[in-house]
């Protein structure tokens, strides 16, 4: 949703109350995966290009790498599950220092497609969303309740297609389980975390987690991110950082940019990513009968000249960046919501009836 950068608020979802918002929520630019999905029938695209340098001290290689990075994002069914395609193709080119001769690696380090499921969320209860009418602050700062995430998990498979020469020995086919979360600190920044087992039936099974902070800006429609990374396999290990930026260009169409570096030297790691993140929203509310909803879940009676107030107000939003961040209500509008709030208790004691 990752102060210092990180992915994405507008993906976010992340504070998104529901799964579905008004403005894209993308997993980029960073390599962290909210616990929010797409929102049913909204079809994502997320893609971009790197280069990266990287030098191992042991074996003396110099290595240049440029790859393409692709997800396909689908809301399935219902609000809380997505089908999710990711994929890098990426070519190496591995010189050794001593010898002066030179190889190249050209395929997929990326080949997965999984199911996720939002199986808690936090932000989900109408009373849990409420603004504290008392108090701007406690709308405003870091509350240790706060921390508590919404919860879902992940299970996929990879696919090794031919003889990829980054999988040695690999089956076709290898099993990832995932648990990501997702916290709301404050209404700019949110949290998301990511704790992975890859490649499960290989010989070299993965251990990784990633640890995400986004911080909305004042201007919402730009976010920054830093994220943390770590590996731990048989195979490779490493801790990476990245950090980056995320602008929003309409409700649908994201454009962004990061760059890292690990903290070894075998292999030493300096790269730099660039893409986009595009939404085709299909997206429809379910219609819900009124005897099915509960009392008051309609705003309460309708007053004079409300859809005009509402028609106002909608003209003067117009413009005004992601609509999805919620960055809390302003003292003026607490003043509002108080006697509202007030009013709304009066007339149940005269025994009026709201619809």
């Amino acid at each position: 949703m990752k102060n210092f950068f990180n992915s994405l608020i507008f993906m976010l979802p992340l504070i998104g109350l529901a799964q579905y918002t008004d403005v894209i929520n993308s997993n980029r630019p960073g390599q962290s995966v909210s616990a929010y999905a797409v929102g049913r029938n909204v079809i994502q695209v997320e893609g971009g290009v790197f280069y990266e340098q990287s030098d191992h001290s042991l074996l003396n290689t110099e290595s240049n790498i440029w790859g393409g990075e692709f997800a396909l994002r689908y809301g399935l069914l219902f609000e809380e599950l997505e089908i999710i395609y990711e994929g890098t193709y990426q070519n190496q080119n591995i010189t050794y220092t001593d010898f002066g001769t030179s190889y190249n690696l050209t395929d997929f380090s990326r080949n997965r497609v999984g199911l996720k499921f939002l199986i808690y969320d936090r932000y989900k209860s109408e009373e849990r969303n409420k603004p504290n009418l008392y108090s701007w602050r406690a709308n405003n700062v870091f509350q240790l309740k706060n921390l508590i995430p919404s919860v879902s998990v992940y299970g996929g498979a990879t696919f090794n297609l031919g003889d990829n020469p980054f999988y040695v020995g690999d089956p076709t086919v290898s099993y990832r389980a995932m648990v990501a979360t997702q916290s709301r600190l404050s209404p700019r920044f949110v949290l998301i975390g990511n704790f992975a087992y890859d490649r499960i039936s290989t010989d070299f099974p993965e251990l990784s987690y990633i640890v995400s902070l986004t911080h909305a800006f004042r201007n919402p429609k730009w976010s920054a991110f830093v994220e943390n990374q770590g590996i731990d396999s048989d195979r490779y290990s490493d801790v990476l950082l990245r950090g980056g930026i995320a602008h929003l260009l309409s409700e649908d169409l994201q454009v962004d940019f990061n760059l890292g570096a690990s903290f070894k030297n075998t292999p030493s790691r300096i790269f730099v990513t660039m893409g986009a993140s595009y939404r085709l929203d299909l997206h429809k509310d379910k219609l819900k009968a009124i005897d099915e909803q509960n009392a008051g879940e309609n705003g309460g009676a309708i007053k004079k000249n409300s859809m005009k107030k509402k028609e106002k107000k909608k003209k003067k939003k117009t413009g005004s960046g992601a609509e999805d961040i919620d960055l809390g209500p302003t003292k003026k509008q607490l003043r509002k919501l108080k006697k509202e709030e007030k009013k709304k208790k009066k007339n149940s004691d005269n025994g009026a009836i709201d619809f």
